[in-house]
């Protein structure tokens, strides 16, 4: 197999047509450098050069081997810095598992961040409940959650990202949403509700309940994203709780309530890693995050 050092022979001798100032660019003598250049060939089986006492001229093998070995010998000169980069975090891949939630709330200002303090990080994006990442995380498939807690602090890094209220999505002009006191029991009890599917959505489902207990006989649909719940609401199908950052989805036809002190702040989500994770990219990150903590 060849050597780098064949290879940059034969690049300057290459450009500089001239095996005597080839050498003198490589700073060495000419035998050794003919030398080198024979013995490429040999273990090449082509002839990559044609010489004789007056010129220097590169066969049409020598001009397809050229391109190649200029660009071994770029990435030879890359590859140190790049180990660098990647040793230190700041170059890399960063593997983050997201809720389609956090993607209106957390995600947008989280990405910008990291694009900022991390400019030579690449950023893969996968959007998955809170069950598969935690799975994915511990997998080592996933770098970083963005998800519902809880979770265990034995095994899992934990960081929370933000706290929120959950509040009614009504349709636009409902006598809810015209009230400035928030809803009873007994007005809510008036009501057909969408409601996130306790499988599907079970964290949304739970808090819900918390809120206000209901009779299951009010559910007339059953979804798992917050943009459905928003858009039956819209089209006057029934009422539902969801995050104050839904807000942030602008549907039309769709006010919102709150729900009063027990409502407040209980919606929260957490960054999730694994502690034993070996990726520089993932501790850089931390890092950031922790320098950083009112970043949106």
């Amino acid at each position: 197999m060849f050597t780098l050092d064949q290879l940059r022979c034969f690049v300057a001798v290459a450009e500089e047509l001239h095996f005597g100032r080839a050498a003198e660019v490589l700073r060495m003598t000419q035998p050794p450098l003919s030398r080198q250049i024979q013995r490429l060939e040999e273990q090449l089986g082509v002839v990559l050069l044609e010489r004789d006492n007056r010129r220097v001229s590169v066969t049409e093998a020598g001009h397809a081997f050229l391109r190649e070995a200029r660009g071994i010998l770029a990435a030879a000169e890359r590859a140190p810095e790049t180990a660098r980069e990647i040793a230190s975090g700041r170059a890399g891949v960063l593997r983050i598992g997201f809720t389609a939630a956090s993607a209106y709330s957390v995600l947008g200002p989280l990405l910008s961040l990291f694009d900022e303090e991390l400019p030579g990080v690449r950023v893969e994006l996968e959007e998955l409940v809170t069950v598969p990442q935690r799975q994915g995380v511990l997998a080592g498939e996933l770098d970083l959650g963005i998800a519902r807690p809880p979770f265990d602090p034995k095994v899992f890094g934990i960081r929370r990202l933000l706290t929120e209220d959950l509040v009614l999505a009504v349709p636009s002009g409902h006598p809810l949403a015209e009230s400035t006191e928030p809803p009873s029991s007994e007005q809510l009890g008036r009501e057909s509700l969408i409601m996130p599917d306790s499988g599907k959505a079970w964290y949304f489902y739970d808090l819900a309940v918390r809120v206000l207990p209901f009779d299951r006989t009010q559910e007339v649909h059953t979804v798992s994203q917050v943009t459905t719940i928003l858009t039956l609401v819209a089209a006057g199908r029934g009422i539902s709780f969801v995050p104050a950052s839904a807000r942030t989805l602008g549907i039309r036809g769709v006010s919102f309530v709150p729900l009063g002190p027990a409502a407040e702040r209980i919606v929260e989500l957490d960054a999730i890693w694994n502690p034993d994770s070996t990726n520089p990219a993932l501790h850089r990150a931390l890092r950031v995050l922790e320098a950083h903590p009112d970043f949106l």
